[in-house]
């Protein structure tokens, strides 16, 4: 059978593992994409091929059945331990080998998939662009000049280059999402707890969930049905009521023209496209909303990051990116009182919240405003940075679900797409309407082609 074309698509590969294609010539095939890609910023750990064919080779008989991933390579964010492979969060004085999988890798196995190996990300998760990393940065698949997204970024690499059928990232202020959305793949971030973070290195531990990359939201979502659940281990394991994908939802909103912020001309008519292809829409004042964002960067919640690494960074000085150092190193102009007094604010923010999805199923966003260059980065390592996180930045601070879904590309041929946000525990509907819209995505831009 040739490999070059068969996408990394659990369907696909299923179809042919049915057929009698051997896993391990799937590894190979992931091997030899990942050299044709010459990327090295993607994995900052590779599992080396003949051992990935071993694992491959003791796998049970073929059982979709039983194995929902049998066979599916996987990447895995290098903030997520995989037993008996390097762990850095892309620092090196942190590197370590845990010894055992974090909960949400040992599922992946015992589901079958096969781990391909560790990824780059922004240092210690901190970050939204994917270039703050000592390590060669991920090229974005699409334009090199332009960021790849973080803090996830070599997992969605992986994802888009076809490598990985799948890939772990981690979500506390879009970084399961925007790294999705400038490669034009898709971004799971589940409800809060709805997934174990036993074994993921914190960055703010209240807010930290592990999202999922795909090429599609049904391979989004079976991902997510094998690593659902609860966990009496981690504190944070937060199970939500378990349904699949059914009707799609009703009541959609999206941003009333004040709070609609797209940055260039190329991302206002790709939200305009992408828009057309939606149900039907209610404008909305989102302002209470997006206020909330303020509290994770400009609040005490920095102090929640300095809590998970801070004792490291002060063993280890200059062991820090100097931008995630400077972050953190705001943490100390936070008091106590402070800390209570957020606690407050976000109180006030998550009733304005539990409010506006009263009378919306769905909120539909653009899923970034912007699309920095890497020169525009060299510039200002800050601020597009931060304007990156304008539609993701509240969703964990308010305890609500979404997913990242790709549409019409922008006329300058980058990818763009929405993010469809819900209240805790809406994530099969958010996937219901994530299907509903790639298929009119896909069925418009055939048309397109055969015109």
């Amino acid at each position: 059978m040739e490999l070059s074309g068969l996408p990394f698509r659990i369907d696909a590969l299923h179809a042919a593992y049915g057929d009698g294609l051997p896993a391990a010539a799937v590894v190979a095939e992931a091997h030899r994409r990942l050299a044709a890609v010459a990327d090295p910023g993607i994995f900052l750990d590779l599992i080396p091929e003949a051992a990935l064919i071993a694992a491959a080779a003791a796998l049970p008989p073929f059982d979709a059945a039983h194995y929902p991933l049998w066979g599916i390579p996987v990447a895995v964010k290098d903030n997520i331990a995989v037993a008996g492979r390097p762990m850095t969060a892309a620092c090196p004085a942190f590197s370590h080998i845990p010894a055992e999988d974090a909960f949400a890798v040992a599922r992946l196995r015992a589901a079958g998939a096969l781990i391909l190996g560790k990824t780059n990300l922004d240092q210690f998760a901190t970050g939204l662009v994917g270039v703050r990393t000592p390590y060669p940065v991920p090229r974005n698949t699409a334009d090199p000049s332009r960021v790849p997204g973080g803090s996830s970024s070599g997992s969605a690499v992986a994802v888009a280059h076809g490598i990985a059928a799948a890939a772990f990232g981690t979500d506390t202020a879009g970084s399961g999402r925007v790294p999705a959305a400038l490669n034009g793949i898709v971004g799971l971030k589940p409800s809060v707890g709805a997934v174990s973070s036993r074994g993921m290195l914190a960055a703010c531990r209240t807010l930290d969930c592990i999202s999922v990359f795909a090429t599609s939201v049904e391979d989004a979502w079976a991902v997510f049905r094998v690593i659902a659940g609860e966990d009496r281990a981690d504190p944070y394991s937060r199970p939500i009521t378990w349904v699949e994908p059914g009707a799609v939802p009703a009541r959609l909103a999206i941003p009333a023209p004040g709070d609609l912020h797209l940055d260039d001309a190329a991302g206002q008519a790709a939200w305009a496209a992408a828009r057309a292809l939606l149900p039907e829409v209610t404008e909305a004042v989102i302002t209470p909303l997006l206020d909330a964002a303020k509290l994770l960067y400009d609040g005490p919640w920095i102090a929640e990051r300095a809590a998970a690494i801070g004792d490291f960074a002060a063993a280890h000085p200059g062991a820090l990116h100097p931008v995630t150092e400077a972050i953190i190193g705001g943490a100390g102009r936070f008091t106590a009182v402070d800390a209570f007094r957020g606690l407050y604010k976000l109180a006030e923010h998550r009733r304005a919240a539990e409010e506006f999805f009263a009378r919306v199923d769905v909120l539909v966003v653009p899923s970034a405003p912007n699309f920095p260059t890497l020169a525009e980065l060299d510039a200002d390592p800050i601020g597009p940075n931060a304007r990156l996180g304008t539609y993701t930045n509240f969703v964990n601070l308010l305890d609500l679900a979404a997913l990242a879904v790709p549409g019409p590309k922008r006329p300058d041929g980058l990818p763009a797409g929405i993010t469809l946000i819900g209240p805790r525990g809406s994530d099969a509907s958010l996937a219901a309407l994530g299907m509903t819209f790639a298929a009119r995505r896909d069925a418009a831009t055939q048309e397109t082609q055969a015109a």
